[in-house]
């Protein structure tokens, strides 16, 4: 990860523009934002600086914050509705310049409270969609259609690290030889959003799969080197995996919301199904909130409800 910080990619005044940075910086170094939130509150509050440049006709400034109102703030994402963005979109936005505006206060370089009186956007309540035991079993077995046996073996290892494991697909790729899963070490240390380290324990299944991969790798790897390869011995895309998983929606008969990340969520909820520790699905999952992982028993319940519609003779 790149250690500088993305600056607004628009004119602004020497002094928002070195707050802004700094700003970032403090969210990466003292608050252990993820790169990807980091990215998306960048572009956020370019987008709020964008949309303020051309209701004032200058660059902004600092001066410029401090005379905002709740009108402006509504303007801006009253534009962002009408431009095409979703509640979520705008909640996070909203997030993004709330934070801003906090830490402007807090080092005495802006206090503006007008965005604080503002209501975040109502975001439709959603919980996440996994796979079937039977249907995550079919995902895992069958693979991809390749050509080559080593490709194949490759996706099965990262489908099986997904499922077996809850790993994001991030950090599935990001493995390297060193650190890989084997016979001998059956556990794994990942470091995931915003830097947070967990211990994933990994099934013998996952380990020889991973053995299988590496015994028909036809390419040399150093220990530090991303695991996992395109065909062509190249980093391997997460977008590879995606399209295994389009594949295999068709191959299969599989919902939409088949994708990777769905292994991740069919891990957890077949997991607290089996009497899962909620608090133990968590550190598994590396979630810094017991409330994300809370997510799962809403749909355990739903799955609970569906079997008992259909199989009590009073439903």
């Amino acid at each position: 990860m790149a250690e500088d910080i993305a600056e607004p990619e628009l004119p602004l005044g020497a002094d928002l523009e070195r707050a802004v940075r700094d700003w970032l910086a403090h969210l990466r170094h003292e608050r252990g934002h993820a790169d990807k939130t980091l990215e998306a509150y960048g572009r956020d509050v370019r987008q709020f600086m964008a949309f303020l440049a051309g209701q004032l006709g200058h660059a902004p400034c600092i001066a410029d914050l401090d005379r905002l109102d709740i009108k402006t703030f509504r303007a801006f994402l009253a534009a962002r509705r009408r431009g095409g963005a979703v509640s979520r979109s705008l909640a996070r936005s909203l997030s993004a310049l709330r934070q801003l505006f906090r830490w402007l206060e807090a080092r005495r370089i802006v206090e503006n409270r007008a965005i604080l009186q503002l209501a975040m956007p109502k975001v439709p309540h959603s919980v996440p969609k996994p796979l079937t035991v039977g249907k995550a079993h079919e995902v895992v077995e069958a693979g991809a259609e390749a050509e080559l046996d080593w490709v194949r073996a490759r996706d099965v290892a990262v489908l099986l690290l997904l499922y077996g494991c809850g790993l994001r697909i991030a950090e599935a790729l990001s493995l390297t030889p060193r650190d890989a899963p084997s016979a001998d070490r059956d556990v794994l240390r990942i470091t995931g959003k915003g830097g947070k380290q967990r211990i994933v324990p990994v099934l013998p299944v996952v380990c020889e799969a991973i053995a299988r991969y590496r015994s028909l790798f036809p390419y040399t790897l150093r220990p530090d080197e991303p695991l996992f390869r395109g065909a062509k011995g190249g980093v391997l895309s997460p977008r590879i995996i995606q399209l295994t998983m389009q594949r295999m929606r068709e191959a299969l008969d599989l919902p939409a919301t088949a994708t990777p990340h769905a292994l991740r969520h069919s891990f957890a909820t077949h997991l607290l199904s089996a009497g899962g520790d909620l608090r133990q699905i968590q550190e598994l999952l590396g979630h810094a909130s017991l409330s994300t992982t809370q997510a799962y028993t809403e749909v355990d319940r739903e799955r609970l409800l569906a079997v008992y519609d259909a199989a009590h003779p009073r439903a």
